[in-house]
């Protein structure tokens, strides 16, 4: 049986997910079309969708089911 790793991250996740989208948006400027760029692109897509959801989730106003 595995045993699970312990990490535990110095930033929170919308700090990374930030920092990621900020890295890639420099990384796609200067990337010709293609398919390398649409998948830069899509990652982006990706990390500011997961962004929103942890904003949503993290949101004072969500409220458990009664």
């Amino acid at each position: 049986m595995t045993t699970r790793r312990n990490f535990e991250h110095r930033q929170s996740l919308e700090e990374r997910l930030l920092q990621d989208i900020a890295k890639l948006r420099e990384q796609a400027r200067n990337m010709k079309p293609g398919v390398a760029l649409d998948q830069v692109l899509r990652r982006i897509r990706q990390n500011e969708a997961a962004s929103h959801m942890s904003d949503w989730l993290t949101s004072p106003g969500l409220q458990a089911p009664r």
